[in-house]
């Protein structure tokens, strides 16, 4: 069983870049649906960057034995930050209710 300090380090780190990304998938979404194409080619790349790091940080906990391949899945599916959340939020109550 994985250190239970272990792993709300690392759900702080998914809970931060999903946030970032949050914020940055936002005005992506408001940008495309305006057709702000200056905008999108900032924040394409940015949402992007932020994406990817979610599924690495999310990956590297799974192959770790962190948590399972479910929370991967699921931040994929929502393309990112919804799902991440989600994920880190049900961990988090998950361990809660485990004794220490």
């Amino acid at each position: 069983m994985p250190d239970r300090a272990t792993v709300l380090r690392r759900l702080d780190w998914v809970k931060w870049v999903a946030i970032v990304d949050a914020v940055l998938l936002v005005p992506l979404v408001i940008a495309a649906i305006a057709d702000a194409e200056g905008v999108i080619d900032i924040l394409g790349p940015a949402h992007g960057f932020g994406f990817v790091a979610l599924c690495a940080l999310i990956g590297i906990g799974a192959l770790e034995g962190l948590w399972g391949w479910w929370f991967l899945i699921v931040t994929i599916v929502t393309l990112g930050p919804p799902g991440s959340l989600i994920g880190e939020i049900r961990i988090r109550r998950r361990l809660q209710r485990r004794p220490a």
